[in-house]
């Protein structure tokens, strides 16, 4: 990803999420170190792969609104943060590594993916996704409006949101060749009800669609 950035020390990047009124609360969270801030709102063609970005320093951080028209993607350890000041939009989000993503504003995408815990993830305003997918144990940290659209979990994932959610069966929401079947293995950890975690990711990754009615 080649974003035009100025590196920041941690007390620049303090009293920039200062002036943007980013909490405390989910700063504060982060690597004390350098950050590459982007001066204004970014649009990415494509996808934003996490694992792949090599920053100055420990993450970007966008001063304005992001739209990528693709997928933002992470599977790995070791990828860096993403702090975006605005609102994030995206074809889709799908978290599995250690991601660090904070987002000011909403996020709008077509489908939010978390899969396992090790990350930090706080959106200040809304989640508006076509599907909300989280598995073995990923919940957002905040979610600080509303959170709309279907929401496919297991039972204790649902009951940790807090929150009245939609959750239809994943063959009413997601097209079939994401979804589990009889010959798949039993031992996947991928636990949100009839969605195969692998055949998801190879679909977001690819940028086909997942959702069999897109918004």
């Amino acid at each position: 990803m080649n974003i035009t950035a100025t590196p920041h020390s941690w007390g620049e990047s303090v009293a920039l999420f200062e002036r943007r009124g980013l909490p405390l609360s989910s700063y504060e969270n982060l690597y004390n170190e350098t950050y590459d801030v982007h001066s204004g709102s970014l649009t990415v063609p494509g996808a934003l792969d996490l694992d792949a970005t090599e920053p100055y320093g420990t993450g970007f951080v966008i001063d304005g609104d992001l739209t990528v028209d693709g997928a933002i993607l992470n599977v790995d350890d070791g990828c860096p943060a993403l702090v975006v000041l605005g609102d994030l939009t995206a074809g889709a989000i799908h978290l599995e590594g250690d991601a660090k993503l904070l987002v000011r504003g909403s996020v709008r995408v077509g489908a939010f993916v978390g899969h396992m815990t090790d990350k930090l993830v706080m959106i200040g305003g809304d989640l508006h996704a076509g599907v909300t997918i989280l598995s073995a144990g990923f919940f957002p940290d905040e979610i600080g409006g509303a959170l709309t659209g279907p929401v496919l979990a297991a039972p204790y994932a649902l009951a940790e949101l807090g929150r009245e959610v939609a959750s239809p069966p994943a063959a009413e929401v997601l097209v079939p060749e994401v979804l589990r079947t009889g010959a798949d293995e039993e031992d996947d950890i991928f636990d949100a009800p009839g969605v195969h975690g692998d055949r998801l990711f190879e679909h977001l990754e690819s940028g086909l669609p997942v959702l069999l009615r897109q918004s």
